[in-house]
């Protein structure tokens, strides 16, 4: 099986429009494709769920912790790692969640390419004399395939979808300075085949309230398969981040910037700050809220041809209901499509 980037998908569409395939997945899983349009998506979806899975050799597994879910976080291009007021931080930064006040409750939902649903929900409370705990699902469904044999007899249909249990604690090193830690099973689900992982995430978060700067440093995905699809254990898709917010003082400005993958192997020190994501959240008015984003590593891997066009821009909006917040974002992948996203908050 190639490991297949969304340049592979938008030429295979254009190849095989007028042919039909037979695409071998998995042992005694195969993948017919017609030349009718739907059945060419499932084909798409198909190679693209394995693309971002583990089937794809040269990738590393559980791709789908790395999606921007919320859409705050994403309309500010997930540069999130040094936010203090929004539970969904603790995707980025765990430590972040030491800045929240009450119990917080937040719901996501993100309409991915090609009918893939992605989902997460998250709750933060704290404990008087213990710290802050948080409490959060991320699950991503890849649809309904077709099965069948190499002579395309139909053997029915399955599905595939990951979902990863997050539980997270956080408290205070020293004034203005917390620490924080999450723990999460990991599940990855194909037809009848399974894998399984434990990881990590660490931060650390520090605030100057008076000057409104805050900063946050995390690793992400630290961990290991406990079971694999095939014979050998893959990487999770380990971060480091590094990240900081202003919040202006007479503009109701608030720019986000982050690094990120700073544990990547890189030639020389300047491209290890390369991964760039930056972000604005600008308050009109006491419930209204316009975002915006940009995404420098997006913005390479979405480019095809000569014209990235809008990919790895970010627009959102947020505003509030009563006691609830409700978000939305949109983000452009350029030629190959666009992304969006819903979310609600409230607090109790």
């Amino acid at each position: 099986m190639y490991s297949l980037t969304f340049s592979d998908l938008l030429l295979f569409h254009y190849i095989l429009c007028s042919i039909s395939i037979t695409l071998p997945l998995k042992t005694n899983i195969y993948i017919i494709v017609r030349q009718n349009g739907r059945n060419m998506k499932k084909f798409l979806v198909a190679v693209f769920v394995f693309t971002i899975t583990t089937v794809a050799f040269s990738q590393s597994v559980y791709k789908f912790l790395t999606l921007d879910t919320n859409p705050r976080a994403a309309a500010v291009a997930g540069s999130f790692v040094a936010n203090n007021d929004d539970p969904n931080v603790v995707f980025y930064n765990p430590a972040g969640i030491n800045t929240l006040s009450g119990t917080t409750i937040s719901v996501s939902y993100l309409n991915y390419l090609m009918d893939i649903n992605c989902a997460s929900v998250v709750v933060s409370k704290e404990y008087e004399n213990i710290g802050r705990f948080s409490a959060a699902v991320k699950y991503i469904d890849y649809g309904d395939f077709t099965k069948a044999d190499a002579d395309g007899n139909n053997l029915g249909s399955f599905g595939a979808g990951d979902v990863a249990l997050m539980v997270g604690y956080g408290n205070k090193l020293e004034e203005n300075f917390y620490y924080g830690a999450n723990v999460k099973f990991i599940y990855s689900g194909i037809e009848d085949y399974s894998s399984t992982a434990i990881a990590f995430d660490l931060g650390l978060f520090y605030e100057m309230p008076d000057e409104n700067w805050r900063f946050g440093f995390s690793v992400l995905n630290l961990g290991s398969q406990f079971s694999t699809y095939g014979n050998t254990k893959e990487d999770l898709p380990l971060d480091m981040r590094l990240g900081f917010t202003k919040q202006l003082e007479k503009v109701p400005l608030k720019f986000f910037w982050s690094f990120n993958k700073l544990c990547d192997k890189y030639d020389n020190l300047g491209e290890r700050f390369s991964n760039i994501s930056a972000g604005a959240e600008l308050r009109l008015g006491k419930s209204f809220k316009l975002r915006f984003g940009y995404d420098n590593e997006k913005r390479k891997e979405w480019k095809i041809g000569n014209t990235p066009g809008l990919a790895g821009f970010s627009l959102g909006v947020g505003f509030n209901v009563s006691n609830y917040v409700v978000d939305y974002a949109f983000s452009s992948m350029g030629s190959i499509g666009s992304l969006h996203r819903f979310g609600i908050s409230t607090s109790l």
